[in-house]
């Protein structure tokens, strides 16, 4: 059996690699590449590569790509390898393929800013990241040889940020635009801040290397603090407060600095949320998004609606959301993530029904996109993709689960006059976001087992009796809690878990080895910093042995508990080193010292006169 798989494993391999070789001849001998600095209108110029079809016989679509993380390999000879995925189908299509790297990083000129706000009212040689879009697309057209006048943007990650600003340049050549789990709040839900909770390990990690000053145009970036060691849990626990990852990184990452002065949701945030500006879009869009995507899952779902609710009249703003981690769907297969089987290779499924004939529609006038729903959403649980009219469904009310006594969670409001569960939150022993030991953050934590953090005392577990039928839930998850705390902070995180059968195993031939029987698979999870419930502008202290509400959103989910599993909800307080540890006092945790951070005792309610619960919209197959 084992010489049997090695054999295809083998066959398989041989197969792409001679596909990607054959690609790359092709693509070799069918193109060229020319580089070109192309100007703004403050004369700053942009560096940018132009793979052009040889063929000539008829005109061409341009797809481009604005990204801050270089549009390397630099040199007219040195081809970027589009043959190792799905877009050398595009080259085989005889698209302009254009990558631009954007102002101010590697071989472009200018000063670089994170996030650069859209300014509505730039007038003459003003610039953003939508004018310098423009820019680029006129020069563009009028300069590259046998276009046909139609161009297409689209970006993963921070590239998805800059296709959001595309969108909004009004360029009349601009037709189609897909942001791709688009950076779009950094405060709220993307990447480095979730309700207001700063994500330490991702924004460290990231700016440590990426807010490397820039003196002149350069191929490459060096430097940056060497974190040593294999365990992020002990290296940000001994690291200990925020002021000392500000010495660690230096003095001279410009954004890092930004963080520590804005440490609420001002006018500063408020400028860099691209939701407030995405009105009057010219250009078709399709927003995709990973629904276990740990950077920009709250970016895909709510750019998306922001477009709806602003545009009105947009003819074509789509939504696609995929059982896959940041950036999966590029990739080939997809059937799978962490420990979690999907049943099928979603990310070619997109690719082939989705991405490809979104731009071959609108970039060269063919095919239909009549297969494209509103809302193209897969459900994990039951595994199968799902097209919806609208987004969240038409069809989906909200339920609310209560929590209870002796970790019941229930459909009926609880009776008892008086009941709560507590807990001890030290920050000297703050809960992992996962059991497992290493330095960089897994991208499958988004579905890991959560059996660790069920036996910690630290943790509050609720949970559903066996579930009788299927429940679907489609849409955003709202957690209401009644809390008391001995301190005047805390953070609170709320997981939702789909409990497997005690006798649970994949079928063979997925390749998933993990003990499956009893897997508690996190759906979702949030953190809510606590001084941000009332307003994310003016924090506010809870009053010590108070009862107050804590209320706030998970980002959408869609996923189905299946008959014979649990439901379950966890409450904690800590969620690390993902997110940043709070003193547990009200103040300016970026100015906090290690003495600052104080053990509290969180007491969450469960009675008829504080119920806490989750409401949770439930889905009508009916």
């Amino acid at each position: 059996m084992k010489r049997l798989l090695f054999a295809c494993t083998f066959l398989i391999t041989f197969t792409v690699n001679a596909q990607n070789s054959a690609d790359s001849v092709w693509i070799k001998g069918n193109y060229t590449k020319i580089e070109r600095m192309i100007p703004m209108r403050d004369g700053v110029k942009l560096f940018t590569a132009i793979y052009i079809p040889r063929d000539t016989s008829e005109k061409h679509p341009i797809l481009m790509k604005r990204t801050p993380y270089s549009c390397a390999p630099y040199g007219e000879g040195n081809f970027e390898a589009f043959w190792n995925d799905f877009h050398r189908q595009y080259l085989r299509e005889n698209y302009i393929m254009v990558v631009q790297d954007v102002r101010g990083r590697y071989m472009s000129e200018g000063l670089y800013e994170d996030v650069r706000p859209f300014n509505p009212g730039k007038k003459g040689n003003i610039i953003d990241e939508a004018s310098d879009t423009y820019d680029a697309i006129e020069w563009l057209t009028k300069n590259i040889p046998y276009n046909n006048n139609r161009v297409g943007v689209a970006g993963i990650s921070y590239p998805g940020f800059y296709s959001t600003m595309a969108a909004l340049s009004q360029h009349p050549s601009l037709k189609a635009v897909s942001p791709q789990a688009p950076v779009t709040e950094w405060f709220i839900g993307d990447d480095f801040h979730h309700n207001g909770a700063f994500m330490l390990m991702d924004a460290f990690s990231f700016f440590n290397k990426f807010g490397i000053p820039r003196p002149v145009p350069l191929q490459t970036y060096k430097g940056g603090y060497d974190i040593r060691g294999d365990d992020n849990y002990s290296f940000y626990l001994n690291t200990g407060a925020l002021k000392n990852f500000a010495r660690l990184i230096g003095d001279s990452v410009k954004f890092w600095k930004d963080l520590y002065a804005h440490p609420d949701y001002d006018n500063w945030w408020k400028a860099r949320n691209t939701r407030n500006f995405v009105k009057d879009i010219k250009p078709a869009m399709l927003v995709v998004g990973g629904l276990f995507d740990a950077e920009d899952c709250y970016g895909a779902w709510r750019l998306y609606e922001a477009i709806e609710e602003k545009n009105p009249k947009t003819n074509f703003n789509k939504l696609v959301m995929g059982p896959w981690s940041h950036g999966q769907w590029g990739t080939s297969g997809a059937r799978s993530m962490g420990n979690i089987d999907f049943g099928a290779n979603t990310s070619d499924w997109y690719q082939e029904n989705i991405e490809i004939p979104f731009f071959t529609y609108y970039l060269k006038g063919k095919g239909n996109i009549d297969k494209i729903r509103e809302a193209n959403i897969f459900i994990s649980g039951e595994n199968k993709w799902t097209g919806f009219d609208q987004w969240p469904p038409a069809n989906a009310a909200d339920r609310s689960l209560y929590l209870g006594k002796g970790g019941q969670l229930n459909w009926d409001k609880p009776a008892d006059k008086s009941a709560y569960s507590e807990y001890i939150s030290d920050p000297s022993h703050p809960v992992p976001y996962t059991e497992d030991v290493h330095m960089e953050r897994t991208t499958g934590y988004m579905t890991d087992d959560q059996r660790f953090a069920s036996r910690r005392a630290d943790v509050l577990s609720f949970q559903t009796g066996i579930l009788p039928d299927d429940i679907t839930v489609t849409g955003t998850v709202i957690a209401d809690l009644l809390v008391n705390i001995s301190t005047t902070d805390a953070d609170f995180v709320v997981k939702v878990i789909d409990v497997f059968p005690d006798d649970f195993k994949y079928p063979a031939g997925t390749g998933i080895t993990y003990p499956m029987g009893g897997y508690e698979m996190l759906v979702r999870g949030e953190i809510m910093r606590g001084k941000y419930r009332i307003s994310f502008e003016k924090p506010s202290p809870f009053t010590p042995g108070k009862a107050e509400r804590v209320k706030f959103e998970l980002p959408d989910i869609a996923h189905t508990f299946k008959k014979g599993h649990k439901l379950m909800i966890q409450v904690q307080s800590s969620w690390f080193p993902l997110a940043d540890r709070n003193p547990q006092q009200f103040m300016n945790i970026y100015e906090a010292n290690d003495s600052d951070f104080k053990k509290a005792v969180i007491r969450i309610y469960h009675d008829a006169g504080y119920p806490s619960r989750i409401i949770i919209p439930v889905l009508d197959n009916k």
